[in-house]
């Protein structure tokens, strides 16, 4: 008897009113737990692990929760047989919720509370799903958007995930991306060495985890697929075919919705696949998004007011369908109370009989009871909190949310009845001070653990035997303002003072290292002063690369590090400035410039540290 079969026939006893007395529902309950304890004895495996998310595509972002124009028929039938978290929030953007995701604890305290400046780097004490899932005997792969390190020990092989193919930073084309990515035949760092690869990025990522999968397949231990997609990101590049159904909306939005399709195709295929192979009965399928939505609001919003970075629901309330038929996760059933990305991990471990290290104390808490329809008369009204602070330090009330069922206190001000007002448009904070109190004590207390936290920085490490040398890009620069976060950026030679800045690194060992500057990566060992050629167009908006490479007429380099402020003449044609410096263990800022013939200031966009 399949596990899916057990739950069934437990609810089967439990609803039949001719049962004797001595049957009562805990004796009922007790013989399911009993059944299901024995079948996962029986059973060759723990149960598989897919979880699909997705960026930047929002609630309403689907043709089965209502939207008008788009198609997603694939994630409609995932939809129509799955549990479904219906009020499930994450973060206003990326890296966030994919910090909480995978670890189980606010955003605020991994030190994921932004998507750039150094900030979106997961602390290195912070233990990953990937790791769990990992000791305890599970295969584990990631494919896609990591957006969570570049360096070490911030890199997914670096927490748990054993298989990797991933671009650089938080989309294709940015910064930390191999040159010149542009969602078409890219190369990604595949388990460290960059690859190329041809076709759509969405398309080679599924590739990947079903390769993966077909090679874990047939073996002894489960598998855990994390699979990524950069897509339906900015900016809107969608297979032409993908995206012509939807030419009547405008050029933007057509590729938005394009890449949307093409990820439901993905979505079909990857489940067609585990059919065929005999693994979707033990496999738990998860498909899920990590903000609202950043370009479909005006179209269909579900009813919901903001879209990504808002602190209002449209921000952070998203899709999480959950489908085991072997743990009789199917129906489609929609599960209402109010959920968070802290209570992934918890659940997921819970679900597959994983143990959390000792070290770990989860801040969400295990849904099982709400998804098995089982003991909810004992749920507590639950207090979740989410924020936007894409600043440099965190900032109390900054567009936040204190949610429960009922309730959303915005900002710290502003309360809304999500029962009656899903909108949020009408202020109920006048009416109802006790509501606004609670909830502002909840937050006082909530923001007054995590504080302390903050000053715990992320510096990439220098000298260490798993990565030297190490490839520094500006997207983690420390800066007051932005920071040069594309490789537009670097084409156009950004050079406002107020997006300067500086890596915070940790020397490992004492010795002699060379500091290799760089304004072009060593993917096209470009000369420091000279202008660079467009790339070429691809389907869709302007690719980063199609901005042409503005001239810098650099004269000098400087660097500070371990103490010393040093300066060194450029000559016509040079690629890149190296120093020599002897560095001592520790926390230390790495500063590096270019300067022009008028005294004209420019950040040093890469940098190669290697210890000699």
């Amino acid at each position: 008897m399949a596990t899916g079969d057990l739950f069934s026939f437990q609810a089967v006893l439990i609803n039949d009113d001719r049962l004797p007395y001595p049957m009562n529902r805990i004796s009922i309950r007790l013989l399911g737990l009993i059944l299901s304890l024995a079948c996962i004895a029986v059973s060759a495996k723990a149960p598989n692990i897919v979880l699909v998310i997705t960026d930047d595509q929002g609630y309403g972002d689907l043709s089965c929760h209502g939207n008008p124009e788009l198609k997603t028929p694939h994630i409609d039938r995932l939809h129509s047989d799955s549990v479904r978290l219906t009020d499930y929030h994450v973060a206003p953007t990326c890296a966030p919720t994919r910090s909480a995701l995978i670890t189980g604890h606010w955003t605020n305290r991994t030190g994921v509370w932004h998507t750039i400046m150094g900030r979106s780097m997961l602390r290195a004490n912070e233990v990953t799903i990937g790791t769990m899932l990992g000791e305890a005997g599970y295969a584990t792969g990631m494919f896609g958007k990591w957006h969570l390190g570049d360096n070490y020990p911030y890199r997914p092989e670096d927490r748990g995930f054993q298989e990797v193919l991933r671009h650089g930073g938080g989309g294709v084309g940015q910064t930390p991306d191999y040159w010149d990515n542009a969602y078409f035949d890219g190369s990604y760092w595949h388990n460290g060495i960059p690859e190329p690869a041809k076709g759509f990025c969405t398309d080679v990522f599924f590739d990947y985890a079903i390769d993966f999968i077909e090679s874990k397949k047939d073996g002894d231990d489960p598998f855990f697929v994390y699979l990524c997609t950069n897509a339906p990101h900015g900016p809107m590049h969608s297979p032409e075919a993908s995206s012509q159904p939807y030419q009547h909306l405008g050029k933007g939005i057509a590729n938005f919705y394009g890449m949307i399709a093409n990820i439901d195709d993905n979505v079909g295929r990857m489940r067609s696949y585990l059919q065929k192979n005999n693994l979707e009965e033990n496999t738990i399928f998860i498909f899920t998004t990590d903000n609202g939505t950043s370009s479909g609001d005006k179209i269909h919003n579900n009813g919901m007011r903001g879209r990504k970075g808002s602190e209002y629901d449209g921000g952070h309330r998203v899709p999480f369908f959950i489908r085991w038929p072997g743990g009789g996760l199917t129906g489609g059933r929609d599960v209402s109370m109010i959920t968070s990305y802290v209570d992934i991990v918890p659940t997921l471990l819970d679900l597959c009989g994983v143990r959390a290290p000792q070290s770990v104390k989860f801040d969400g808490v295990s849904l099982r009871p709400l998804l098995f329809n089982n003991g909810l008369e004992s749920w507590p009204d639950r207090i979740l909190v989410t924020d936007s602070q894409r600043v440099r330090d965190p900032i109390k009330w900054r567009k936040s949310s204190v949610m429960t069922d009922q309730y959303r206190l915005i900002n710290g001000k502003e309360l809304y009845d999500i029962k009656v007002d899903p909108g949020q448009k009408r202020d109920v904070a006048a009416k109802h001070s006790g509501v606004v109190k609670r909830l502002r004590d909840f937050y006082d207390e909530w923001w007054a653990e995590l504080e302390p936290t903050f000053s715990e920085t992320t510096e990439i490490y220098l000298g260490h035997p798993k990565a030297n040398p190490v490839r520094l890009t500006s997207h983690d620069w420390i800066a007051n303002g932005s920071t040069p976060w594309n490789q537009r950026s670097i084409r156009n030679a950004e050079k406002r003072p107020s997006n300067t800045g500086f890596w915070a690194v940790k020397v490992i060992e004492s010795g002699e290292y060379e500091v290799e500057l760089r304004r072009w990566p060593r993917e096209i060992d470009h000369p420091i002063s000279a202008s660079l050629s467009p790339g070429a167009a691809v389907p869709g908006a302007d690719a980063f690369r199609t901005a042409p490479g503005k001239s810098f007429p650099a004269v000098e380099a400087a660097l500070i590090l371990g103490g010393k402020s040093m300066k060194k003449r450029i000559a016509a044609g040079d690629t890149s400035v190296t120093f020599r410096v002897q560095l001592e263990p520790g926390n230390d800022e790495l500063w590096a410039k270019f300067i022009d013939t008028s005294g004209q200031e420019m950040g040093a966009f890469y940098a190669y540290v290697r210890k000699r």
